[in-house]
């Protein structure tokens, strides 16, 4: 649905280099997709989407929608972005005060240019997007009696109203409160399976795009530097920048050894002990300089019960210890390194508890500092 070769798009900073912008994307999407590109602030997520849309021209590189060429650097092909179809929800919203409801939904109805449609038709299908937002019955309505939620279900139905194939989503949830954005996150995931419409959702919050993607694209300055499911994002990342961008993990520093086995390389740390690892993708062993650990695959046992199968094992002091309602959080000393943990609601480690730490070999993944 979605074709996206060598997107570039570069800013001039006046002689001292890139300023910002995208370099080299490129990424194929299935249709009904919901795909996010994941970055902070400045890393070309939101340039890569104003490309998609025609807000931007690229320097090179090429767009392809289906069997549409929206943009192609090498033939001078540049589609105008009000003749691309797109739906786009703005960070802002762009709702218009002075509109109803209603005649902020129809807007881009009424100016497509090279479609003509009845009053009766503009009205069914205003009442449908309405109605696929769960704004029935609010068209009368002042857009200025609108809540921050009901205004970004408005900009969704205006997106949606014209029925295109593709939704672009810039982060829409940004000013909602948190409670609101749990809310709105769910139903922005109901609407886009229920329509089956191929999706491009930027965001720096990490558990918007681990919640509500298919696939994730993660941009570290300028450029796509991993590509996968939530899963592998958070479990297999790809260098250390997507492993500690990306959710919480344990670093131990040291340097990858000899293989110890399938697939696994000894890793020996600072202080001499042994564990052992995979290497992350990408990863040479020569390069791997420490280790990831995700607090979520650290089992924290009481000295003297027998390690795991197939686990590493460092003994530590718990200094930390905090409960989070539907969980413990744990920080422990291990030889001068501090470690997180994550028990059950009813663990009940002390601190300056001696414990034992168990966590999987092939969740301890080495990558390159």
């Amino acid at each position: 649905m979605l074709n996206v070769r060598g997107l570039t798009k570069v800013y001039a900073n006046r002689g001292d280099g890139p300023a910002g912008g995208v370099q080299g994307a490129s990424f194929d999407l299935q249709p009904a997709t919901f795909f996010t590109l994941l970055g902070p602030s400045g890393c070309g997520k939101t340039t890569t989407l104003r490309c998609i849309a025609g807000l931007e021209t690229p320097d090179s590189g090429s767009i392809r929608v289906a069997d549409s060429m929206f943009f192609d650097g090498d033939r001078g092909i540049s589609v105008p972005m009000n003749l691309r179809r797109i739906g786009m929800v703005f960070q802002s919203y762009a709702i218009w005060p002075h509109m109803t409801v209603f005649e902020n939904v129809a807007f881009p109805l009424r100016v497509t240019k090279g479609e003509r449609l009845s009053g009766a038709e503009i009205t069914q299908r205003v009442d449908e997007a309405l109605d696929r937002v769960s704004l029935s019955g609010f068209g009368g309505r002042s857009a200025t009696r609108l809540s921050g939620g009901q205004q970004q279900r408005v900009a969704l139905a205006r997106a949606i109203v014209r029925q295109p194939k593709l939704l672009l989503l810039d982060e829409p949830l940004s000013n909602l409160d948190a409670a609101l954005r749990d809310e709105m996150r769910n139903e922005l995931r109901r609407l886009q399976q229920q329509i089956g419409i191929t999706t491009v959702y930027v965001t720096h919050d990490q558990t918007e795009a681990l919640e509500m993607s298919d696939q994730i694209a993660v941009m570290e300055r300028g450029r796509i530097v991993q590509i996968g499911t939530p899963r592998d994002i958070y479990f297999r990342p790809a260098n250390a920048f997507v492993a500690g961008f990306v959710g919480t993990t344990n670093w131990l520093e040291g340097a990858v050894g000899e293989v110890s086995g399938p697939g696994t390389r000894s890793f020996r740390l600072d202080d001499g002990r042994m564990v052992q690892c995979t290497l992350g993708g990408g990863q040479t062993a020569e390069r791997g300089t420490r280790v990831s650990v995700r607090p979520e695959k650290v089992v924290l046992r009481r000295g003297g019960a027998p390690a795991t199968a197939a686990s590493n094992r460092l003994d530590g002091t718990v200094v930390f210890a905090g409960f989070l309602g539907t969980m413990n959080r744990y920080q422990v000393d291990v030889g001068g390194t501090v470690m997180q943990a994550y028990d059950t609601a009813d663990a009940a480690y002390a601190v300056g508890e001696k414990v034992a730490l168990d966590f999987p070999v092939a969740d301890t993944v080495a990558l390159d500092a």
